[in-house]
C-alpha cells in the first residue's frame, strides 16, 4: 500500500461495541455526511446528543489515522460516508408482577466512518485574448 499523500483518497475509522441504540446514532450520522471535519466537529460540540461523545471521538480518532499514517492535514478531510450499524444485542430480564419476566435488549452499536481527502483545487488561467 502506498502512503504517498497524493496517492490516497480516503481514510477509516471504527467504533464498535457503543452502548446506544442505532437508531439513537443515526439521528447525528446523518447529520454530519459530506461535511468538513471542522464542520462536523464544531456542530458535534454543540449537539444535544448523547451519541455527538462517540462520533466526536471516531471523527478525532480518523483525523489522528490520515495524519499519522498518510500525513494528510485536517482542512484536506470531508466526511465521505458515515454509516452505523446494529452490534450485539444483550439480553436481560427484569421481574414483574405474579413472576412474570419482562425482556430488556440493551443495544448496541457499531459505527464506521470513512473521511475522503479533497482534491487540491486546480487554477484555471483564463487569457485576455477575445475570441472574434
Amino acid at each position: 500500500m502506498d502512503k504517498n499523500p497524493e496517492s490516497i483518497t480516503e481514510v477509516k475509522a471504527f467504533a464498535r461495541g457503543i452502548h446506544m441504540s442505532p437508531r439513537k446514532v443515526r439521528l447525528v450520522a446523518d447529520l454530519l455526511k459530506k461535511m468538513s471535519v471542522e464542520q462536523a466537529l464544531a456542530n458535534l460540540q454543540f449537539l444535544n446528543k448523547r451519541a455527538a461523545g462517540p462520533i466526536k471521538k471516531l471523527v478525532d480518532s480518523g483525523i489522528a489515522n490520515a495524519s499519522h499514517n498518510f500525513q494528510v492535514p485536517s482542512d484536506q478531510l470531508f466526511i465521505k460516508s458515515l454509516t452505523v450499524d446494529g452490534g450485539p444485542t444483550q439480553k436481560r430480564f427484569k421481574p414483574h408482577a405474579h413472576g412474570r419476566a419482562f425482556p430488556i435488549r440493551r443495544q448496541t452499536s457499531n459505527i464506521n466512518l470513512t473521511l475522503g481527502v479533497k482534491e487540491p483545487s486546480k487554477v484555471v488561467k483564463k487569457s485576455n485574448v477575445k475570441q472574434s
